[in-house]
């Protein structure tokens, strides 16, 4: 469906962000010469082995869906236990019954040829997004 001619109160707005966190140990490294002494000016910290989680939520004029975190990052077939666990339910809690149109932008796993069959399959709508367009989506203010 063309974004120009979609209700934008039938629209299921949704977006996923990784976040980088300092998970594990944080050490300090001393870098001096022989001839320096100990001093505190002399240590740097840094971080072993950050992680990242990934956070995707989901959106309409009738309320908030669900908000799943996990580690790692997203591929289509995660991101499509995501739809099924998250999507699905919360598009039945927001509209009802109502018809909408899904929104996710033109990310990997959004495109992949498993995700658009999965899509396809359940006979779900999904709002044409532009490609490289700037996040005009209402979601990103969130």
């Amino acid at each position: 469906m063309d974004c120009g001619k979609v209700k934008k109160k039938t629209v299921l707005w949704s977006d996923e962000s990784k976040f980088e966190v300092l998970f594990g140990k944080l050490g300090h490294h001393v870098i001096r010469t022989k001839e320096e002494k100990d001093t505190p000016s002399c240590y740097q910290c840094s971080v072993q082995k950050p992680a990242s989680l990934m956070v995707w939520g989901c959106m309409s004029v009738c309320g908030m869906g669900s908000l799943p975190i996990w580690k790692g990052t997203i591929n289509a077939e995660r991101y499509i236990q995501v739809l099924e666990q998250h999507m699905l339910p919360s598009r039945r809690r927001l509209f009802q019954g109502r018809p909408c149109i899904f929104q996710h932008d033109n990310a990997r796993p959004h495109t992949a040829s498993i995700t658009t069959s999965w899509l396809r399959r359940r006979r779900i709508r999904v709002l044409k997004w532009p490609a490289c367009s700037p996040d005009l989506s209402p979601i990103e203010n969130i």
